[in-house]
């Protein structure tokens, strides 16, 4: 079998989402998984600059291909802290974890300052 040069198909997210955000409901059902979604685009941005195929990640995690494809799809999956630190250096990164502080509605009697979560 001949060896392919690995060449990302070119893909306008905001211009796709922009059309899918049109359609009756999306934009709800979107906005419960934005975590997720912001999550795997920066898995495929990182991969995509790194220029590797998914089999190339794969291997310098020590995993199937199949594997990564489902840590870099929004579904049922949550990928453990681990192993997103592997595909983290398969692909040239590192992970920052950090919590930040959410925001809280206000009133006179509940106004309390927000306490810094780190």
């Amino acid at each position: 079998m001949a060896d392919h040069e690995y060449r990302p198909v070119a893909h306008d997210h905001d211009e796709f989402l922009a059309k899918a955000m049109q359609r009756k409901g999306f934009a709800a059902a979107y906005a419960e998984r934005a975590d997720e979604y912001s999550l795997v685009r920066e898995l495929l941005t990182a991969r995509a600059k790194a220029g590797l195929t998914q089999e190339q990640v794969a291997e310098s995690m020590g995993t199937t291909k199949s594997a990564v494809s489902r840590l870099e799809a929004v579904g049922k999956h949550s990928p453990s802290v681990s192993t997103l630190k592997k595909y983290a250096r398969a692909v040239g990164c590192d992970v920052e974890i950090r919590l930040i502080p959410a925001p809280r509605p206000t009133t006179a009697s509940t106004r309390q300052p927000l306490r810094d979560c780190g």
